[in-house]
């Protein structure tokens, strides 16, 4: 077997993510140097593959608590592991690099779901994330050796498993004397507060709700399936935020919540969703989007406000996710915290839109390392820990079997 724990050289690293939204798959290379938090990265290549409108109803029909049945997320799990085997291939091949130069690849699979609350069976209090994309399929179809299942072992330490973008979100942006709020939004909303000088035990980072999810399932009901989600928040902004139905919205028990807390699609799902519309039948596409736009931005004002600037002073927000790219979310944050200076992560080393992948990427090679890279004071866990399970591929050995 080839030491992998020698980070005295450069390696090359791939990270592969596909997100609550089930829109494709982000797949990233980066080239990594240094240890521990204390390591430089640099981003190689970075691609979308996206999905066939088939192939996300497919992963969408297994997600939540009650969807799918076994032989059906069996099935996707072998699927998403071919998909993510050829965007692993496809990567190499756009930055011209061969796969036995490639150390690892972190794969966070596509989350089916998450459940972090702890359930009593006999004898023991359990919790479990499920994520589909069988590493065995990637590692058998592109020679990588594979390191997935990244929210299982934080769990079994007592955590939530989530968030994990607080461990890249550290090594990107820590600084000795500016305090930083990093914001992702993606189908959930998830939020690092850094202040100056903290280490990664005096981060605080938690999941504030909704981010694009709530307004992604309004626009694919109210377009009749044609629109996957608000494109440039055109809907929204033609509508009104009504109240009444704003307000109920926020009664949802999750805001209350003292982190650590995380969310899955699920959370605000369908289900939160329609009951909230049955209350308010009159509503109009463009004004149900307009409210669901504030709720989101509610929800992160609420966050920072309750949790984090109770402690610290925060000069600077950082935004990155795919709701960094809607105008209406944007604008209405800025009117939230005017005082703050915002920033997007296009504007540091690496773009929004290959953060989740390159952060797959950096976790992958913490782990080959045996660094521990979960944040307990994020996630709850009891102690740091190294986070995955390693599937071997032929680099992984002098050689092959």
């Amino acid at each position: 077997m080839r030491d992998h724990q020698d980070p005295s050289e450069s390696r090359l690293v791939a990270g592969l993510m596909s997100g609550t939204s089930a829109d494709g798959v982000d797949v990233a290379l980066v080239r990594i140097e240094g240890t521990g938090t204390d390591v430089a990265v640099t981003l190689v290549a970075h691609d979308v593959l996206k999905y066939s409108s088939g192939v996300r109803q497919r992963i969408l029909s297994c997600q939540g608590a009650a969807a799918g049945n076994a032989r059906d997320v069996a099935l996707l799990d072998a699927y998403v592991g071919e998909l993510f085997g050829h965007a692993l291939l496809h990567i190499c091949k756009k930055a011209a690099v061969a796969p036995a130069d490639v150390s690892a690849a972190g794969s966070h699979g596509q989350t089916l779901y998450h459940h972090p609350a702890p359930v009593q069976y006999p004898g023991f209090a359990v919790t479990n994330s499920l994520q589909v994309g069988a590493p065995s399929v990637i590692a058998q179809r592109s020679g990588i050796t594979v390191v997935s299942g990244f929210r299982g072992r934080d769990m079994a330490a007592g955590g939530q498993g989530a968030p994990l973008a607080p461990y890249l979100d550290y090594i990107l942006f820590h600084h000795r004397s500016r305090s930083r709020l990093v914001l992702n939004i993606g189908g959930i909303a998830n939020l690092t507060a850094m202040p100056a000088g903290a280490g990664l035990d005096g981060l605080l980072a938690f999941d504030t709700g909704p981010g694009n999810c709530l307004m992604d399932l309004a626009t694919w009901h109210y377009s009749g399936g044609k629109q996957a989600f608000d494109v440039d928040g055109a809907s929204a902004r033609k509508g009104r935020v009504h109240e009444a139905f704003l307000a109920a919205l926020l009664e949802h028990p999750f805001l209350k919540m003292a982190p650590p807390k995380s969310a899955d699609k699920e959370t605000f799902g369908s289900d939160f969703l329609d009951g909230a519309l049955l209350r308010f039948p009159e509503l109009r596409g463009p004004d149900v989007l307009a409210t669901l736009a504030a709720f989101t931005v509610r929800s992160i004002a609420m966050g920072i406000l309750e949790f984090c600037t109770q402690k610290a002073r925060y000069e600077e927000i950082i935004v990155s996710g795919g709701g960094a790219n809607n105008p209406v979310l944007m604008e209405s944050l800025r009117g939230a915290f005017p005082k703050l200076v915002f920033a997007t992560s296009d504007e540091y080393a690496i773009p929004g839109k290959a953060k989740e992948a390159v952060l797959m990427a950096v976790l992958a090679d913490a782990t080959l390392h045996g660094w521990p890279s979960n944040v307990p004071a994020a996630t709850g866990a009891k102690a740091a820990v190294v986070l995955g399970d390693i599937t071997p591929g032929v680099s992984f050995f002098d050689e092959a079997p």
